[in-house]
């Protein structure tokens, strides 16, 4: 008898047993989907991104020095010029006494120029050759171990600069040249005191290039100074790109600078030059009014296909590790005054406190909390909670 109530016994446990694994199968929650990631080591960039443009480096309005009818331009845009090449002719009009005078100091204004561009040159100059004596120099304590290879590379930077500077300051003293030999031929070309009309003033390029625009194309009279086109060099560019001013103090001359979704395959490197020293309002999409400033950039790699205004991505490093942990800037969510991702271990998602170094939109770095190779949660939901079973969804 006892051992057939001992049987029974066995049989009523095994029942509710099984009973309770149909109802924690039928029953138990599914493991929620959630997409995953590693948390890995790696090289990160912490960069400012804005939208910028492309454009000539140095661009030469020619306008009509003094009012008359303008004959038809027969150069489109595109066509290339020389320095000194004869681009419009002008019919200067009848001046009076006063237009006379203004003539004279125009012509006293442009020589000021030609002085002022040819201490600029000077200036270039100087700067240049203090710069190579300053790239010798640590090239020369790089090779003894002195300073960092960094160093050399920042002072072959301010050598390029300044050779890029000094040959912009001799640019625009041949434009400020140009321009005093307008105004000398505007100077001729008035009526002379026995009210015999002026000679046709033939208007000449500036400088060498390419003819960016022509804004005045057919004959007609136009007041002095009206703008007839725009010559630049095609071959040498620069990237503009007006940041936000808080953004903006972080940017230092010399960082790196990644050019993408411009058209191509790849991004293009170029370095920031200048960010200018004053901010500009700008009223943004939403309608509010935002201080910003402008970045200048010089391309490192060639911009093949790009030209004169074309739109770029710039995104400006300002700092960079060669070798961090991190892991998507999704992962992270905030857990009281701190930073905490979902780690996944056992199938489950376990909440992990972080402490998050340098971030950018992309990436983050993280300082302690996790390891290389752990699995984390990206865009965590709220039904995700420590503890909760979950399972990688399928791509």
């Amino acid at each position: 008898m006892k051992n057939n109530e001992g049987r029974r016994l066995y049989w009523i446990a095994g029942l509710v047993a099984a009973a309770g694994l149909a109802g924690w199968v039928f029953f138990a929650p599914e493991p929620i989907p959630v997409e995953t990631a590693q948390a890995t080591r790696g090289p990160l960039e912490v960069t400012v991104d804005q939208e910028g443009e492309v454009r000539v480096h140095d661009r030469y309005e020619v306008a009509a020095p003094v009012a008359g009818k303008l004959v038809r331009v027969a150069l489109r845009d595109g066509d290339a010029v020389r320095g000194g090449d004869v681009v419009a002719e002008l019919e200067p009009a009848p001046l009076d006494p006063r237009a006379r005078e203004e003539a004279i100091a125009r012509v006293e204004a442009a020589r000021a120029a030609v002085r002022e561009a040819g201490k600029r040159v000077e200036q270039a100059a100087a700067v240049l050759a203090q710069a190579r004596s300053e790239l010798a120099r640590v090239e020369r304590l790089v090779a003894e171990r002195f300073v960092s290879p960094e160093a050399a590379e920042k002072a072959r930077t301010a050598v390029r600069t300044a050779v890029a500077e000094l040959e912009a300051a001799s640019a625009r003293e041949a434009a400020a040249r140009s321009e005093e030999k307008v105004a000398q031929a505007a100077l001729l070309a008035l009526p002379s005191a026995d009210g015999r009309p002026g000679r046709v003033m033939k208007i000449t390029a500036p400088v060498s290039g390419r003819v960016l625009r022509v804004l005045q194309q057919s004959e007609r009279t136009v007041p002095a100074g009206t703008p007839v086109m725009v010559i630049g060099d095609p071959a040498r560019f620069e990237i503009v790109a007006d940041v936000l001013s808080s953004d903006a103090v972080k940017i230092r001359p010399g960082a790196t600078a990644w050019l993408e979704e411009w058209g191509g395959d790849r991004r293009l490197r170029a370095t920031v030059r200048l960010v200018e020293p004053y901010a500009f309002t700008k009223v943004s999409a939403l309608g509010i009014e935002e201080k910003r400033v402008n970045v200048v950039m010089d391309p490192v790699d060639p911009l093949g296909p790009l030209g004169d205004g074309y739109r770029v991505e710039a995104r400006i490093v300002v700092w960079s590790a060669p070798d961090v942990l991190k892991v998507p800037a999704s992962a992270l969510f905030r857990s009281g005054e701190g930073w905490a991702v979902f780690a996944v271990a056992d199938g489950r998602a376990r909440e992990r406190r972080v402490e998050v170094g340098a971030r950018n939109a992309r990436e983050a770095e993280i300082r302690s909390g996790l390891a290389a190779g752990e699995t984390v949660i990206k865009y965590p939901t709220n039904e995700v909670a420590d503890g909760v079973r979950v399972v990688a969804a399928k791509r």
